[in-house]
């Protein structure tokens, strides 16, 4: 059993924050103390007092109800939208690994188990030459992919089953996530089967694209019904330590 899981994705941009904000959310109305992690945001906005906000953490503080402090949740915060370890570099700064794990360990002290968000997919570079596939091995917690459903997600997400089966990390599924409002052509409606086929993979759940979602407008009791019905959400509970 894990005391944690780890949210990677196939690209930047196929709804990460969501899936990690519904999951964490769902399982929480499962009777689960769940608490929620995004080490690193990149991309974070500047507040008028010079102070940076970061969108992602603050949404899944919102949707999981925790009261944990936002340096805990994310503890590094960057203006530029990208890479960690570029974003890190352009200001100047360093990323400490141990800070991270340390952060993750007492957050596991707090509540049953964590529901932690990456950034980007698990090749992107936290600092220097580590990875983020380094982090998830460090933490030694199972991973789920989120993959876009439409053309080309065959290709990334065999690449991200690959990469991660090949360091020793444990796949729980996929979930696949309309990201636009796009009626489903053969791809969409061919590509889940295809992957579960090639990879031999549970697929948790295909999330529907919400008209006008945005995540600072979201209820946690919205998204919470969406993921209780798109998502096999007592299977990934069963990996849980609680």
């Amino acid at each position: 059993m894990a005391k944690g899981i780890f949210i990677t994705g196939t690209d930047t941009g196929v709804g990460k924050t969501i899936v990690a904000g519904g999951l964490a959310c769902a399982l929480m109305r499962e009777g689960l103390d769940i608490g929620v992690m995004k080490p690193i945001q990149t991309g974070c906005v500047v507040k008028k007092n010079g102070n940076l906000i970061a969108p992602d953490t603050e949404f899944l503080i919102r949707m999981s109800g925790v009261k944990d402090k936002i340096n805990l949740v994310t503890p590094y915060c960057f203006k530029e939208p990208l890479a960690p370890s570029a974003a890190a570099e352009a200001e100047g700064n360093e990323i400490d690994i141990e800070k991270i794990i340390s952060a993750y360990n007492l957050l596991t002290e707090m509540h049953d188990s964590i529901i932690v968000e990456g950034a980007g997919g698990i090749l992107v570079p936290i600092w220097k030459d580590f990875l983020f596939i380094d982090i998830i091995k460090r933490l030694s917690i199972p991973i789920i992919i989120v993959a876009r459903m439409g053309l080309g997600t065959i290709n990334h997400t065999l690449m991200t089953v690959r990469c991660a089966r090949s360091a020793g990390i444990e796949i729980i599924g996929i979930i696949f996530n309309h990201t636009n409002n796009i009626k489903d052509g053969i791809a969409e409606k061919t590509n889940p089967n295809i992957i579960k086929r090639l990879c031999n993979i549970p697929i948790l759940g295909i999330i529907p694209f919400i008209d006008k979602l945005k995540t600072e407008e979201i209820a946690a009791d919205d998204l919470c019904a969406i993921s209780s019905e798109n998502v096999d959400i007592k299977y990934i509970r069963s990996f849980l330590s609680f």
